[in-house]
């Protein structure tokens, strides 16, 4: 049975000719040649190389000079995605090699005009990792133009203005900017009343907290203080954007969002059903405490992984955010599977520890064995 092949859904005959068929329609090559050449060379090769030769072969067929290769773009477009939507609309990943083509052809003697163009296709397919290479290249002046963006009509070009300056984006090329950088497009943009825009800023901020904690902090105080955004949506930003920052336990992030990490707890305990199990299996945590002051909690599950050295390493799990009664015992449970081969993460067998995370703080733990 063959697997799902997310290269093959994205980039295959049928995406490619939606792709060259208005090429061809407008007369800037044959659009069929154009598919069996891209189709007859792809089949070995991994999403990123397909982008990259889609994107060559696009500039050998387009014409010469980069502002008619723009004109040539330009004409063979489908409209813009929907603006009246708000989120999830991330158009085609088969436009993707368009920016390709845009930093091979136009970073270096036609920047601007190859800004114009990015805010075009960002608004068929987000142009977040092509702009990185701008960034790189034209610091300053890349900067400006994504300032500018965050007030643009479209918000899908608002949103590129926070996705493609964010330190940590996944996949995307390392850029020298710094956070003094980054802050002015976030201050323009938090306010803003699609999600897709606020999610990308919640993220950027999350990226952030991960090195600059107390800068984010400070951000979204000042944000609470001028109430610029729909309270609901902010409070969801604060919270998505503090994330990392509660999974370690961060007390400025805890006080932040109105948990206290000195909350009292008593009979607090943890276990693992059953405490020794093999790689490949699931099993159940129970956890149980009292908070007798009651309060607002965040209860998390941290488990010590053996490493392949022999070292250990926590990683938290969420559990359950709730508000504690006063001397009520709570009884949390939660599944969990020690997956055998999964691609980002390798169990390695030994004595492992489990442990209770109250608002940040550990309060209970125990030990198991992973086989």
């Amino acid at each position: 049975m063959t697997g799902f092949s997310l290269k093959d859904q994205l980039f295959n005959e049928d995406t490619v000719r939606t792709l060259a068929v208005p090429f061809g329609e407008a007369g800037f090559f044959d659009a069929e040649r154009f598919v069996a050449r891209v189709v007859a060379a792809m089949s070995p090769l991994e999403l990123k190389e397909r982008i990259n030769l889609i994107a060559d072969e696009l500039i050998d067929v387009l014409p010469k000079s980069f502002p008619d290769k723009v004109t040539a773009i330009r004409a063979s477009l489908p409209p813009p995605l929907d603006p009246t939507k708000t989120d999830d609309d991330f158009g085609s990943f088969i436009y993707a090699p368009l920016g390709v083509v845009v930093e091979k052809q136009g970073i270096e003697n036609h920047r601007d005009l190859s800004f114009d163009l990015l805010e075009d296709l960002t608004q068929r397919f987000s142009m977040e990792y092509s702009i990185r290479a701008f960034l790189n290249r034209w610091p300053d002046k890349t900067v400006q133009r994504m300032n500018a963006w965050a007030h643009h009509e479209n918000y899908h070009v608002r949103r590129l203005a926070s996705e493609g300056l964010r330190p940590k984006l996944p996949w995307g090329k390392g850029i020298p900017q710094t956070t003094s950088d980054r802050l002015p497009v976030l201050d323009a943009l938090h306010a803003d009343s699609t999600r897709f825009v606020t999610r990308s800023v919640a993220n950027h901020l999350n990226d952030i907290a991960k090195t600059e904690p107390e800068i984010v902090l400070n951000l979204l105080d000042a944000w609470v203080l001028k109430g610029q955004q729909d309270r609901k949506e902010l409070d969801w930003m604060r919270r998505h954007a503090l994330r990392s920052l509660i999974k370690e336990g961060h007390s400025g992030a805890m006080a932040h969002l109105g948990y206290d990490a000195e909350i009292v707890i008593d009979e607090a305990e943890v276990r693992i059903t059953p405490d020794a199990l093999a790689i490949g299996e699931k099993a159940e945590i129970t956890a149980k405490f009292t908070a007798p002051k009651g309060g607002p909690i965040i209860a998390d599950y941290v488990i010590d992984f053996v490493k392949s050295n022999g070292s250990s390493a926590p990683k938290v799990f969420k559990m359950k955010v709730l508000q504690a009664k006063p001397d009520v015992e709570f009884v949390l449970k939660k599944e969990h599977l020690f997956k055998k081969g999964a691609t980002i993460f390798t169990h390695y067998p030994g004595d492992h520890r489990i442990s209770l995370q109250i608002n940040g703080r550990i309060v209970a733990s125990s030990q198991f064995v992973l086989s």
